[in-house]
C-alpha cells in the first residue's frame, strides 16, 4: 500500500532536511528536560476544560488515545482494523480539534493508539487478543500505512509533541514466553524472533521510515514489547536508527498488587512486602525491587549511548482505594525522577473507570461514580483526593 522510498529521499527525512512548519521546528528539545504528565484514556474526546484541569495540575504533556472514541467506522481514525484503507475524514478532525484543545490549554499531547490493523485492542475484539499483526508481514505494511498517513495530517500541528506508535504491545503473548521470566529467557525470545513478524523493532524501523516521508521532526515513542515491559526493552540488542525516539516503558509491577483483581482479594495484598513470581523465582517487592525493575530500561538506554531524557515512564499506577496506593506512587515517581527520565500518570478523570481517578476521594464509591456518570452528573464528584494532592507536589516541584 505504501511505495518503498527512493535511497535518496529516505536520506534527506532522515537527516531532517524535507521542510516543516516552524512551529514543529524540533521538538526533540522539548524532551530535553524531564516532563510531567498524565494519561487520558477517555471514552468520548474530552474538551478544554478537561485539559485546563489536568494543566492546573502541574503537567506539561498527556498521552492522548482516540481508540475509545465514536468513528465513522469500526475502529476510529483506522476505519477498519481488518484492513486499512485510509484515515476517515470526519475522524481525523475531530482528532485535530481536540488537539486544538489541548494547545489552548498549553499541553503537549502524545498521541496513542491502541489498536493498529492486525492487531485491534482486545477489549474492543470480543475479549480476544488479536496475534495477526504479529503473525502476518501484510498488517505491517497496513500499519506504516497508516502511520504515514496520520503524521502527513498532523505533522504541522502545534500540540503534538510525538507520535506513539501503538499502547501495550505484546507479540510475545501466544509464543509461551513467561511475561516476567528470566532475562535469559527474554533475550533468547528476542533473539529467536528477529527479522520475523514478532520481531518489534524492525516492525517500528518499517513504521519510522514510514513517517520520515513525510514528517522529518516529530520525536516517536515507541513501547517495550510485552505490555511495555522495561524487561523486554532491555533486550533489544540496539537502539533505533532514527535520533527522534522516545524510548516507553509501563509500570504496574507487582500487578497482582496494584490492580484491581487485589481489591476483591478478602486481604488485599500490602506494599511494600508482596510476593510475586519474577524472573524465574520469587521478589519480595519494596522500594529496591521498583527502582531495579524500573532501572532495566535506563540501564539499557545508558548502553546505547542515550541520555535518561530518552526513557518515558508513559504509564504507572495502581487502585485509588488500595491503602498503600500512595507509598508505591511515590516509589515509582521518586525513582524515575532520581534516573531523570519521563513520567506520565495512569490516569486523569476517566469517564468510564474510576478506579486509578486520584482526584476521587476514598469517600467516593465506585457506585457512586457510576450511578453519579449515568445520571449525566459527574461533575458534581468531589475532586479532592489526597493522591491527587501527592502527584501534584511532584509535578510542581
Amino acid at each position: 500500500m505504501l511505495k518503498k522510498l527512493r535511497p535518496a529521499l529516505l536520506s534527506l527525512a532522515l537527516a531532517g532536511a524535507l521542510p516543516q512548519a516552524a512551529s514543529t521546528a524540533d521538538l526533540m528539545t522539548f524532551w530535553d528536560a524531564p516532563q510531567k504528565g498524565g494519561n487520558s484514556f477517555n471514552a468520548t474526546a474530552p474538551d478544554k476544560a478537561y485539559f485546563e484541569a489536568l494543566a492546573a495540575t502541574g503537567a506539561t504533556w498527556v498521552r492522548l488515545t482516540f481508540s475509545k472514541w465514536k468513528g465513522e467506522g469500526r475502529d476510529f481514525l483506522i476505519g477498519n482494523a481488518d484492513g486499512y484503507k485510509g484515515l476517515p475524514a470526519k475522524d481525523i478532525a475531530t482528532l485535530r480539534k481536540t488537539l486544538d484543545a489541548a494547545h489552548a490549554a498549553g499541553l503537549k499531547v502524545v498521541v496513542t493508539p491502541l489498536s493498529l490493523p492486525g492487531a485491534r485492542w482486545k477489549q474492543q475484539n470480543d475479549g480476544k487478543f488479536d496475534d495477526r499483526l504479529w503473525s502476518d508481514p501484510a498488517f505491517a505494511e497496513q500499519a506504516a500505512a497508516f502511520w504515514h498517513d496520520l503524521a502527513d495530517a498532523l505533522k504541522d500541528h502545534p500540540a503534538v509533541a510525538a507520535y506513539n506508535l501503538l499502547n501495550e504491545p505484546a507479540p510475545e503473548k501466544t509464543t509461551g514466553l513467561a511475561e516476567n521470566g528470566s532475562m535469559e529467557d527474554i533475550i533468547a525470545w528476542q533473539a529467536k524472533n528477529a527479522d520475523t513478524p514478532r520481531d518489534l523493532p524492525k516492525l517500528y524501523a518499517r513504521v519510522i521510515e514510514a513517517i520520515r516521508t513525510v514528517d522529518p521532526v516529530t520525536p516517536v515513542m515507541v513501547d517495550g514489547g510485552y505490555y511495555a515491559n522495561p524487561r523486554a526493552l532491555a533486550s533489544w540488542p540496539k537502539r533505533l536508527a532514527d535520533d527522534r525516539v522516545l524510548y516507553a516503558f509501563h509500570m504496574y509491577e507487582p500487578y497482582d498488587a496494584t490492580s484491581a483483581p487485589n481489591m476483591k482479594r478478602k486481604a488485599p495484598f500490602r506494599y511494600p512486602g508482596v510476593e510475586t513470581d519474577y524472573a524465574g523465582g520469587k521478589l519480595t517487592w519494596d522500594g529496591k525491587a521498583v527502582a531495579d525493575h524500573i532501572g532495566t530500561a535506563f540501564d539499557w538506554a545508558k548502553t546505547q549511548g542515550l541520555p535518561p531524557t530518552r526513557v518515558v515512564a508513559a504509564e504507572f499506577g495502581c487502585m485509588r482505594l488500595w491503602a498503600d496506593c500512595g507509598a508505591y506512587l511515590t516509589d515509582v515517581m521518586d525513582t524515575v525522577e532520581a534516573k531523570g527520565g519521563h513520567w506520565a500518570f495512569y490516569s486523569f478523570r476517566e469517564d468510564e473507570w474510576e478506579g486509578m481517578d486520584y482526584e476521587l476521594p476514598a469517600k467516593v464509591k465506585p457506585g457512586q461514580f457510576y450511578w453519579l456518570s449515568e445520571q449525566g452528573k459527574a461533575d458534581t464528584l468531589p475532586r479532592n483526593g489526597k493522591l491527587m494532592d501527592l502527584l501534584k507536589a511532584h509535578m510542581q516541584k
